[in-house]
């Protein structure tokens, strides 16, 4: 399903490029002007957006996957129950990654005139970038670390002295979310406040 929505998207896209570049109205279709004339505010935000979106929505799938290895191996072993919450709280973590780091990005957004301005433009730019990686990374760590939890909560159903051994590659796992906060921190760094 995914993929056709993407492939009619692009379709589209290349079918409205084409017919205004053969019907003599080619110069209107320019990416650079959208990106030129679009508000920074708007890019700043949408990173934002993107950083707590992504990050809450790894945690969920991230809990969502664990939750459900834990009580399902629970009624076997109801002792893991306990035990395997580490995993649902390594999970929420990365939720709260992305909260720090949109208020951290929030903090750059000040409310001034809309001015176009070259470090406007590049603050609102970085910003939004920076959202997007730390909210991917965080989705993908969310995964990873729900993946991981699962095994865990089975494998500790199945013979107790794996848990600790799977514990120590969930925990590498979650430092993925954290390796994000940090690349998220550095390319925020050069972006100065909106003047």
């Amino acid at each position: 399903m995914s993929y056709t929505v993407s492939a009619i998207a692009l379709t589209a896209f290349v079918v409205v490029g084409c017919y205004m570049l053969f019907n003599g109205s080619g110069q209107q279709f320019n990416i650079g002007d959208f990106l030129e004339t679009t508000s920074p505010y708007m890019w700043a935000n949408l990173g934002i957006a993107s950083c707590i979106g992504f990050s809450v929505i790894g945690a969920a799938w991230g809990i969502f996957i664990t939750g459900t290895s834990v009580l399902g191996a629970g009624v076997r072993a109801p002792r893991i129950t306990t035990k395997n919450l580490i995993s649902i709280i390594f999970c929420e973590v990365v939720a709260i990654y992305g909260l720090i780091m949109a208020i951290v990005f929030s903090a750059k957004v000040t409310p001034a005139a809309l001015i176009f301005t070259r470090e406007n433009v590049y603050t609102g730019h970085c910003l939004f970038w920076a959202g997007l990686t730390v909210g991917f990374s965080n989705l993908f760590c969310g995964v990873c670390v729900g993946v991981t939890g699962a095994t865990a909560a089975i494998s500790d159903a199945a013979d107790s002295s794996l848990f600790v051994k799977i514990l120590v590659i969930e925990i590498f796992g979650s430092v993925l979310g954290l390796f994000g906060l940090i690349v998220g921190l550095l390319m925020a760094a050069k972006a100065g406040e909106f003047s």
